[in-house]
């Protein structure tokens, strides 16, 4: 159901899919791996990884290195000769441009200012003013510890808090599930029927960008499996969360159908996983004796194939280090995958290395 503000309606929007999917869809489910059922047919998922042994030293970042890498994956993606048609066939000039960081575990275990400052550079290169791009997450305090706000200085673009920036009344998320409204919800401190039931989007993210960029750790997450595409920019961008944050089954759910959004989903142009550094325990912590150098930066259109990729990752470095294993909210995924987010199927998704 289309709500008058056109955004999905939550409690209607997975019986929906499943109509529209019994109606149209191929009627025959394969069984695959962990993330199955997933539907057979031809849809497919293109990954590209890039890696360099000398991205980083002593877990830190090679600008340099880090930025030819960039350059390398963006023109493989897109299959432009060039940097500036790479990023062109990306975005316009007249675009402005979000790009979603997550940066509550801060500099070294969230997503690092060295990705973020090559994106950047690739899109002025690609002649873009750089009041037109915008660094952003939920709160700028995490923002500001993790060197994005000094690194947005350095370049003179923007940085902003999704939550700082208030949220867009006609534009939102809607449940039956009743949330502890909590200052900043745009509805706390309101007494209706009703209130509670709506997480709103940002106004940050509804009024003033056209395209995003998401730029993501390659860092596990209690719940969701990986602090990845889905979830980071799906909860990033709206308020009243905390009534879904703890519990799994409702993010198997919520978190694909928020990221659906048309304010959110259709804007997006670009996925990219910050996998110089695995960090396989810890979830929002920095803890740097978890992890495991991989030196790797992984592009693509689709969101879902990234994630199920990383957790996969996630999986193999826990193993290696002889960690107990984590079972993942792989329903999050399939559920991405019903309504058409992307490929949840690991035999689908087809990965280049690029050297």
């Amino acid at each position: 159901m289309i709500v008058e503000s056109n955004e999905i309606r939550g409690d209607s929007l997975v019986m929906f899919f499943l109509v529209a999917l019994a109606a149209f869809a191929p009627k025959t489910f394969a069984v695959t791996n962990d993330f199955s059922p997933a539907r057979t047919g031809p849809l497919q998922a293109q990954v590209f990884i890039v890696q360099d042994p000398e991205a980083t030293g002593s877990f830190e970042p090679r600008p340099n290195r880090v930025q030819a890498m960039v350059t390398r994956a963006i023109t493989n993606l897109t299959g432009k000769a060039t940097v500036l048609e790479a990023w062109r066939s990306l975005v316009s000039t007249q675009d402005t441009i979000g790009i979603k960081v997550f940066s509550e575990p801060g500099p070294n275990s969230g997503t690092r200012p060295a990705v973020v400052a090559a994106v950047v550079q690739g899109l002025l290169d690609a002649g873009l003013p750089p009041d037109h791009i915008i660094i952003w997450d939920k709160r700028q305090i995490d923002l500001r510890l993790a060197g994005f706000i000094t690194l947005a200085k350095q370049f003179g673009v923007r940085v902003a808090g999704s939550a700082e920036a208030g949220y867009d009344e006609t534009k939102f998320y809607d449940t039956p599930l009743l949330g502890n409204l909590v200052w900043g919800d745009l509805e706390f401190g309101k007494k209706s029927a009703g209130f509670g039931r709506k997480s709103f989007v940002s106004k940050l993210v509804a009024d003033q960008m056209t395209k995003i960029i998401n730029i993501t750790p390659l860092m596990n997450h209690n719940e969701v499996g990986v602090a990845g595409n889905l979830f980071s920019l799906a909860l990033g961008s709206v308020d009243n969360t905390t009534r879904f944050e703890s519990d799994p089954e409702r993010l198997a759910r919520v978190v694909p159908e928020i990221y659906a959004l048309p304010s959110l989903s259709d804007r997006v142009v670009l996925n990219i996983v910050d996998a110089l550094i695995c960090q396989y325990e810890g979830e929002e912590r920095s803890l740097l004796h978890y992890s495991t150098v991989l030196n790797q930066l992984r592009f693509s259109r689709d969101p879902v194939a990234l994630d199920v990729l990383s957790i996969q990752e996630l999986d193999a470095q826990r193993q290696a280090a002889n960690v107990p294993p984590v079972k993942a909210n792989l329903d999050l995924y399939n559920n991405a995958e019903l309504i058409e987010l992307g490929v949840s199927d690991l035999r689908r998704i087809h990965v280049q290395n690029i050297p």
